[in-house]
């Protein structure tokens, strides 16, 4: 009895072993994925908060003033109205900056 159970013992460890390489080839041969960072997807509220300012920006609420900067201008490129964005977007940002560095004192800065 104790070969066929060795002998099924290791026909068990060759099949894993075969899945194990093909798995290993698929995800070695599969396309690579560009890891794209995803922006805020919209739905604005009626005022903008610190919250939705921060997703539109794509940073967290207690980033610095200089990585607001540098995220408000990496959006605004990509959506600037003179590069076929719109001009309510790109007020969006601008207020979303805004809110991020504390100057906006209420109400909606938005002209739409």
């Amino acid at each position: 009895v104790a070969p066929l159970i060795a002998g099924i013992a290791v026909a068990a460890a060759a099949y894993a072993g075969r899945y194990s390489i093909r798995a290993w080839q698929a995800f070695k041969a599969r396309p690579p994925t560009a890891r794209v960072r995803r922006f805020y997807e919209g739905g604005f509220q009626p005022s903008m908060t610190r919250r939705e300012a921060a997703l539109i920006l794509g940073v967290r609420e207690s980033t610095p003033a200089e990585k607001i900067k540098e995220a408000h201008r990496r959006v605004m490129v990509a959506n600037h109205p003179d590069a076929g964005g719109s001009h309510y977007l790109a007020s969006k940002i601008n207020e979303a900056k805004d809110m991020m560095l504390r100057r906006n004192k209420g109400g909606s800065g938005s002209a739409f």
